[in-house]
C-alpha cells in the first residue's frame, strides 16, 4: 500500500468507538472514511462528530465499502464474531476489539476467515502496541530480571452493577474476566507465552457470571503467574514481574503504564517513563499506528500483536472459565458450524 492516508471504518457508535475515532482524527496519515451503527441516526451523529464521509445505518454497508481500507470493529465483545466476520468476508482489513470473542471456538473461526480471504486482522490489545510495555518486555527478553519466575497482575473496578448491567448479562459475555481479566492474563503471556497449568476460583453472580476471579498459571520452566480480576472492588490494577536477578514494577494502570520501576541487586532502582511525545497513557493511537504500518507493509497480521498469541490467550480464557463454571450461550457451536 502506497505512503496514503489509511481509510478506517467505525463499526458500532459507542464509547470506545469513540475514544478510538479521537485519536485518530489526530492521526494526520488517518482518514475516518465511514461509520456503521444499526441505527443510522446514531452513525450519523458519529460521522459528524468524528468528519466521517459516510454513515451507514447497518453493517452490511459498511463491510461492502469498497473505499474502506480497514475497520475497527467496536461493538460489545458478544457481537465480535459476527460483525468481523462479515467484514472479513466482504474483503475488509479488520481490527477487532478486545477480548477478540466469547471463547476460542469464534476466535479460531475469524483467524480462519482472515486467512482464507487474505486479509490482515488484529486484536485490538492496545497494550501490546504501548511503547513502554514494549521497552518492559524487550527488557525482560535480555535478561534484564533474570529468568522470570513470578508475575502479579490484577484488575478491578468497583461496582456494585445491577443485574441488567451488560457486565452481568451471560449473553453478552458478561463477568470480569473477559472484560478485565484478559489484560492480566495477556501481561503474563505477554512474558512467559501460553502456560501449561491453569487453577482458578471465583465468586458468580446469581446470573451465572464471574464477579471477581483469581487464576494461578504455571509453565514448565518453574514460573508462576497469579492474576486477579473482579467487578465488585476497585483493585491497584498493577503488576510486577520477578526474576532471578531482579524485579520489575509496574504502578497503578499497568496496561497503559506512564512508568515502570526496574529493581536489580546491587543497583539503585530504575525508572523508565512514557515519552511525552507518545500521547497520553489512554491514546490507542499506537495500534492505530501499528495496523497502518502493517497494511502498508503487506502483511496479514502484526508481530506485536499475532494471531497465535490472541487464540492462546483465548485459550487460557476458555480453560478459566471452564475451571469457575462459567458459561455464554454463545460458547455452544452453532448448527451447522
Amino acid at each position: 500500500m502506497a505512503e496514503q492516508s489509511v481509510r478506517w471504518g467505525i463499526l458500532a457508535t459507542g464509547g470506545i468507538a469513540a475514544a478510538f475515532a479521537a485519536d485518530l482524527v489526530d492521526l494526520p496519515d488517518a482518514e475516518i472514511a465511514a461509520v456503521a451503527s444499526r441505527r443510522r441516526e446514531s452513525a450519523e451523529a458519529f460521522a459528524e462528530r468524528f468528519g466521517a464521509r459516510r454513515a451507514y445505518g447497518d453493517w452490511e454497508s459498511l463491510a461492502a465499502d469498497e473505499d474502506v481500507d480497514v475497520v475497527y470493529v467496536a461493538t460489545p465483545h458478544s457481537a465480535h464474531r459476527a460483525a468481523a466476520g462479515l467484514c472479513l468476508r466482504a474483503g475488509r482489513n479488520v481490527l477487532c476489539e478486545k477480548p477478540f470473542t466469547l471463547n476460542l471456538r469464534e476466535a479460531e473461526e475469524l483467524v480462519a476467515l482472515a486467512r482464507e480471504h487474505g486479509r490482515f486482522l488484529m486484536e485490538a490489545m492496545w497494550m501490546y502496541c504501548n511503547p513502554l510495555v514494549r521497552r518492559l518486555k524487550a527488557l525482560v527478553a535480555d535478561g534484564a530480571i533474570g529468568e522470570v519466575r513470578t508475575v502479579q497482575a490484577d484488575f478491578g473496578i468497583a461496582g456494585p452493577f445491577p443485574a441488567t448491567h451488560r457486565l452481568r448479562d451471560p449473553a453478552l459475555g458478561g463477568g470480569a474476566l473477559l472484560d478485565l481479566g484478559v489484560y492480566p492474563v495477556a501481561f503474563a503471556q505477554l512474558l512467559l507465552g501460553e502456560p501449561d497449568g491453569i487453577t482458578a476460583s471465583a465468586v458468580l453472580s446469581p446470573e451465572g457470571v464471574d464477579l471477581q476471579t483469581g487464576a494461578l498459571l504455571s509453565w514448565e520452566s518453574g514460573a508462576l503467574a497469579a492474576l486477579h480480576c473482579s467487578i465488585t472492588g476497585g483493585t491497584a490494577n498493577t503488576a510486577s514481574v520477578t526474576g532471578t536477578r531482579g524485579r520489575i514494577d509496574v504502578p497503578s494502570g499497568f496496561f497503559h503504564p506512564e512508568r515502570f520501576v526496574l529493581h536489580r541487586e546491587g543497583r539503585d532502582p530504575e525508572e523508565f517513563t512514557a515519552d511525552p511525545a507518545d500521547g497520553p497513557r489512554t491514546s490507542m493511537r499506537h495500534e492505530a499506528l501499528e495496523v497502518m504500518r502493517a497494511l502498508r507493509a503487506g502483511e496479514k497480521e502484526s508481530p506485536l500483536v499475532p494471531l497465535e498469541g490472541t487464540l492462546a490467550v483465548m485459550r487460557t480464557m476458555d480453560a478459566v472459565r471452564e475451571r469457575v463454571g462459567v458459561r455464554y450461550p454463545g460458547d455452544a457451536a452453532p448448527v451447522g458450524v
